[in-house]
């Protein structure tokens, strides 16, 4: 007889407690092999996959696609060793337990009656690494009752004739998109991508597609995705939808990425007591060290990463504020090395990469390492571990268009270097007025790590080396 396991949301980790489902990638019905990833959740983090870390028959589903569950909550519920031939009443070869002999793929995967251990989110521990694919049965009588979750537990449902999700026919074999935001924009709009050809390498399917079939649908009239952008979310039970005279009120859950970002804001403002000082900057110099060096014929460099390097040489002379306060223990905590993190806006909203010892770096590297992570994070695949352990922060807020601003930390960090545009404006320049290429350098620090006689110091030495780059050679 089949034993039916309950698997639960695992711990996410990073301090992480919920989810939201995003995406079912099973059904009830479906047979699933070990480690096989069998729903798609987003986080305040990161958009991932979750395995399974058992092997049989999907016998309940818990929780809607949109729905948050905390970890520890029950997923979904397996029978192991069984197949589906023996839910829908086959023979008795049909109806003998998954066993090691008989459950393993033809790549000489796990078998699917054994668990993978402790999972973590989007890694199975299995040796295949490709992705699997999701296996249903191949007949296509009508199956036996499937079970329904009902407080927590799976019952069989009520009998019907109708046939299950996994006697349907469904088109097999993968569909060729990397991206999570990709397949959520087209599921949000009722695009199948399994009709469509991507123009990307080996037909990968692009967000470019997505949205070039969005505005070719709606020129026709074959979908309703706009109707969707342009409704507004109804409000509470209690709360009129509009002003007797005025507009409709939209109210905006706050959760996710968005809740993330308030909670950390609201921790920063509540525990740090920061300052806040800036001084403007002649960056000409710098500007032209960066069109020497991408003249070479080399890798491009870019401004965000001769920044970089210099913030890395200037916590080397100031370790203070490499730092963060352990507030129980109420001491500060300076680290030995520098994990840079650096605004960058997408999408779904502001996240902060984080690049691993930034102080070990060149230019170059630091290029290559801000194009990758810039690149997973508009696309959604940052992993917890690339969007924590920051040690210090650079936020170039320039790329807006505006000059100045005051950064709020990020905690539990003890300083971020703010840079705005750099544009032509009139400046002395030996003795003489000229006009240069001017930027504005803001820094807030927590003022329990150091005074401002510290902070002046790191801000003058960053400024020192934007006017005159010579000074960051000079120091290395």
């Amino acid at each position: 007889m089949a034993q039916v396991l309950e698997f639960k949301l695992p711990d996410l980790g990073e301090g992480l407690t919920e989810a939201e489902i995003v995406r079912w990638l099973v059904e009830v019905g479906d047979v699933v092999v070990v480690d096989q990833p069998v729903v798609e959740v987003e986080t305040a983090k990161a958009m991932v996959e979750v395995p399974c870390p058992y092997g049989g028959v999907v016998t309940a589903r818990f929780g809607a696609e949109g729905t948050e569950l905390p970890v520890g909550a029950p997923l979904l519920t397996v029978a192991v060793g069984e197949t589906a031939e023996g839910r829908t009443g086959g023979g008795a070869d049909a109806a003998a337990p998954v066993d090691a002999a008989h459950s393993a793929d033809a790549a000489g995967r796990t078998p699917a009656g054994e668990g993978s251990g402790n999972v973590l989110v989007g890694y199975g521990t299995s040796e295949a690494p490709a992705r699997r694919r999701r296996v249903r049965p191949g007949r296509t009588t009508p199956a036996a009752p499937a079970a329904r979750a009902v407080n927590g537990t799976a019952t069989p449902s009520e009998p019907s004739a109708a046939p299950s999700a996994a006697s349907r026919a469904v088109p097999d074999g993968p569909v060729p998109v990397i991206s999570p935001l990709v397949r959520r924009l087209a599921r949000q709009n009722g695009l199948d991508l399994r009709e469509m050809t991507g123009s990307g390498p080996d037909g990968l399917i692009l967000r470019a597609d997505v949205e070039y079939a969005l505005r070719a649908a709606a020129t026709q009239g074959r979908t309703e995705a706009t109707a969707g952008a342009q409704r507004t979310q109804a409000a509470p039970a209690g709360v009129p939808a509009a002003a007797p005279d005025g507009p409709a009120v939209t109210r905006v859950p706050l959760k996710g990425i968005r809740g993330a970002v308030a909670d950390k804001l609201s921790r920063s403002r509540t525990e740090i007591p920061d300052a806040t000082c800036w001084v403007d900057a002649d960056a000409t110099e710098l500007m032209r060290t960066r069109a020497a060096m991408n003249a070479s014929g080399g890798p491009k460099i870019s401004v965000l990463a001769l920044l970089a390097r210099i913030c890395t040489a200037a916590l080397a002379r100031f370790p203070e504020l490499n730092a963060s306060v352990d507030t129980e223990a109420r001491e500060i905590v300076r680290h030995g090395g520098v994990h840079l993190g650096f605004a960058a806006q997408t999408d779904r909203g502001l996240v902060v990469p984080v690049v691993r010892d930034a102080h070990t770096r060149d230019a170059e590297s630091l290029t290559a390492e801000f194009a990758r992570l810039t690149e997973a994070a508009r696309a959604g695949t940052l992993t917890p571990a690339e969007l924590t352990g920051g040690t210090f922060t650079l936020n170039n807020y320039g790329v807006f268009g505006v000059d100045g601003s005051t950064p709020i930390i990020n905690h539990p960090e003890a300083a971020m270097l703010g840079v705005g545009r750099i544009v032509p404006k009139p400046w002395v320049h030996e003795g003489e007025l000229a006009v240069r290429q001017v930027v504005q350098l803001s820094f807030t620090f927590d003022h329990r790590v150091c005074d401002g006689g510290t902070a002046g110091g790191f801000l003058r030495y960053v400024a020192d080396c934007v006017e005159q780059p010579a000074v960051l050679l000079r120091t290395l």
